[in-house]
């Protein structure tokens, strides 16, 4: 098959993907939107792989806000985006389309021009925005923004219906689709990360040290950090291990404004802080290999409909992970299984939070039990071989 794979977000599973299905047999070209800022994954091609990565829309840094003009402003990129796109996919020529986190004005203009053309795609639903836009609304968004998420559900509900099947990443999803008629195309593959790619290394690493945090204990976080999260609550775990015994550097890799956010709190609970920009996907290993403890952050309001990626990450990277997140999110799951701890994502939870990393980050043993454990558990859930068959018989069925 000639396949084109677009993620929007360029992130490392769905690279490996493109990666597996190309080593198959198959023409894959593997699309993102280049100044879309985030922890993006190995987006070149090696000497003898025949995938081909192209970035579209520019190298010009997307602008994520959504209030007032902003919001005018986005909806416009977002809709030229959709022509863009729609010319990729005729120069391309596929034999079918995957696309993954694709914004919905996107993915409408996409949808409506697939139709005209009759070429057959595939939606890979990572998350719905109609529900994580109206779960926010009169709190993270103004009450206006009801119309917004309306608007949303009407627009996504017909795209799903226009894809020739739809592949979802946990079995929450499937009650909206039956809501929206479109059950019936429906599977479910839940989300990996890549095990060969981000692989356990030693704590005193070079990536440690050129950044002065191979000698003093570490609460990690690298991702993004958006409508889904409140980044405070980093800080306040941090103070929270302090308050509990053990000193400890908060450190956060990310780019955006919650930097300043952070940086104020930190300031605010002379908390020590790194904060440093999203760093090259070849050095993801060491950079979650510097943390003692992997930090996962997620809305009460994001509930099941979301599966944050950086849990999965940082389960290859044999480090324990300590999740202030729904424990309905699947990932809450895997955390749970590895033996790391979930609790809800708020203050209250906090003190509970400190006292559990400070036990961990005092014990050598604990802490590398409970990092063999996330890693074994990653090897068990994320074979690449099994998912990748059922995208392959997924997209074989519906090729043109």
């Amino acid at each position: 098959m000639r396949i084109l794979v677009h993620d929007h977000s360029g992130h490392p599973f769905q690279a490996e993907l493109s990666r597996e299905l190309a080593r198959r047999g198959h023409t894959v070209t593997h699309s993102y939107v280049e100044g879309y800022v985030s922890g993006k994954g190995r987006l070149e091609a090696a000497p003898g792989e025949t995938v081909v990565f192209e970035g579209i829309g520019g190298a010009k840094l997307v602008d994520k806000q959504l209030g007032g003009k902003a919001l005018l402003g986005r909806l416009v990129r977002e809709v030229r985006r959709g022509f863009e796109f729609v010319q990729h996919v005729r120069r391309v020529n596929p034999d079918i389309v995957l696309v993954s986190n694709v914004q919905i004005p996107t993915l409408v203009i996409f949808a409506l021009a697939m139709a005209v053309l009759r070429r057959p795609w595939v939606l890979w639903h990572q998350d719905v925005y109609a529900v994580a836009v109206r779960s926010m609304v009169g709190d993270k968004l103004p009450r206006h923004f009801a119309v917004v998420a309306s608007i949303f559900e009407i627009a996504e509900r017909w795209c799903s219906r226009r894809a020739a099947a739809v592949v979802v990443i946990a079995p929450s999803f499937v009650p909206v689709h039956e809501k929206w008629g479109t059950a019936d195309k429906v599977t479910v593959i839940p989300n990996w990360a890549p095990l060969d790619e981000i692989v356990p290394v030693a704590r005193k690493n070079d990536w440690a040290t050129e950044n002065g945090l191979d000698d003093t204990r570490t609460l990690l976080y690298s991702g993004t950090l958006g409508l889904k999260h409140n980044p405070e609550l980093l800080v306040r775990l941090a103070k929270a291990t302090a308050d509990a015994g053990q000193p400890v550097r908060l450190v956060v890799v990310n780019s955006g404004p919650a930097v300043d956010v952070l940086r104020a709190e930190a300031e605010r609970l002379d908390v020590p802080l790194t904060l440093l920009p999203f760093q090259p996907y070849e050095r993801l290993p060491e950079v979650l290999g510097t943390g003692d403890v992997l930090v996962v952050l997620l809305e009460q309001a994001a509930g099941a409909f979301s599966v944050p990626s950086k849990t999965l990450s940082y389960l290859c990277a044999g480090r324990p992970v300590l999740g202030l997140m729904p424990g309905e999110n699947l990932a809450a799951a895997l955390v749970n299984r590895a033996g790391g701890l979930v609790l809800p994502p708020a203050d209250v939870s906090i003190d509970e939070a400190g006292r559990w990393a400070a036990r961990v980050l005092a014990d050598d043993d604990l802490r590398d039990e409970l990092g063999e454990a996330s890693r074994d558990l990653a090897e068990q859930e994320f074979a690449l071989a099994g998912c990748a068959t059922s995208f392959e018989g997924i997209l074989s069925a519906h090729r043109r």
